[in-house]
């Protein structure tokens, strides 16, 4: 799951447009349609079919999902709204600067510059590199915690869809209650048509909160996560070129393909940028 934990930490979240103009489009296209037929705001507005779906779906969630679980998705909601930072050229240029100075003056020379970094990814990597790993060791383990990642991630937006799946069937049970205080009003027909009505706005309220709550943001999450995997991917191939005593010049083409995935790649002939200058002057 996305966090602000993560080698892509080098801006502040910004907010996500696609979120923002997707949720303006489904208000207006649904609110739209129910003003063109001649209907109100009023009649889709009943908080106790809020408090029946959203209060159910609630529930079923926390009875099949660990409580740690659900927290962690909860805290991960924000994610939906925000979209998190991966910078891959940044993180690409920070690799290069690294390998420039450990072929310059040695794979130890990074342990001072290793102290110094926030993310908690890079810095294991780099520290391993240090300690000697092969590598062959250092892939294997920084894999391993890809992978544990990438588990936990998937858990994360598991929770959003198991709401998703609930929410419709809940919807449909705030409709029945609805509807069996309509059957206790039969005689008179007045109440049993706005009863009727109103019975059914549990099920629009499911089905909406499926389709346009949970399910997208189970699918925001997920897209987040492989972004973060290839970012994640991208610093354990160069922390394990450094190991290797790779040139900067040909990690940076070993790396090239796993930066154009996102469109930040920029050619450079140069073995040093700017940023491996930098780094190794200080």
């Amino acid at each position: 799951m996305p966090d602000s934990s993560h080698p892509a930490d080098q801006h502040k979240p910004r907010l996500d447009k696609g979120t923002v103009l997707g949720s303006l489009c489904a208000i207006a296209g649904i609110v739209g349609g129910l003003l063109l037929e001649q209907g109100s705001i009023a009649d889709v507005s009943q908080a106790t079919a809020a408090i029946i779906v959203f209060g159910g779906t609630m529930g079923a969630v926390l009875v099949g999902t660990p409580f740690k679980q659900v927290v962690a998705a909860a805290r991960a909601s924000r994610w939906v709204l925000f979209e998190p930072p991966h910078n891959l050229s940044g993180i690409f240029e920070q690799l290069i600067a690294y390998a420039t100075k450990a072929r310059r003056l040695g794979i130890l020379s990074l342990e001072e510059d290793a102290e110094s970094i926030p993310d908690p990814f890079l810095k294991r990597a780099i520290d391993l590199a240090v300690d000697g790993l092969t590598s062959a060791e250092l892939r294997e383990m920084l894999e391993l915690d890809i992978q544990a990642e990438e588990a936990r991630t998937s858990q994360i937006a598991k929770v959003y869809e198991m709401a998703g799946g609930y929410a419709p069937t809940i919807g449909i049970i705030g409709a029945v209650l609805g509807l069996i205080q309509v059957m206790k009003n039969l005689a008179n027909i007045e109440e049993v048509g706005h009863g009727i009505a109103v019975a059914f706005v549990a099920t629009i309220y499911g089905v909406g909160a499926a389709n346009l709550l949970f399910l997208p943001a189970a699918a925001k999450i997920r897209n987040h996560a492989i972004r973060r995997t290839e970012l994640l991917e991208l610093v354990a191939e160069g922390v394990a070129g450094i190991t290797e005593g790779m040139n900067p010049r040909m990690l940076r083409r070993k790396l090239e393909p796993l930066t154009r995935a996102e469109g930040v790649f920029k050619a450079a002939t140069s073995v040093e940028s700017e940023t491996a200058s930098n780094t190794v002057s200080s």
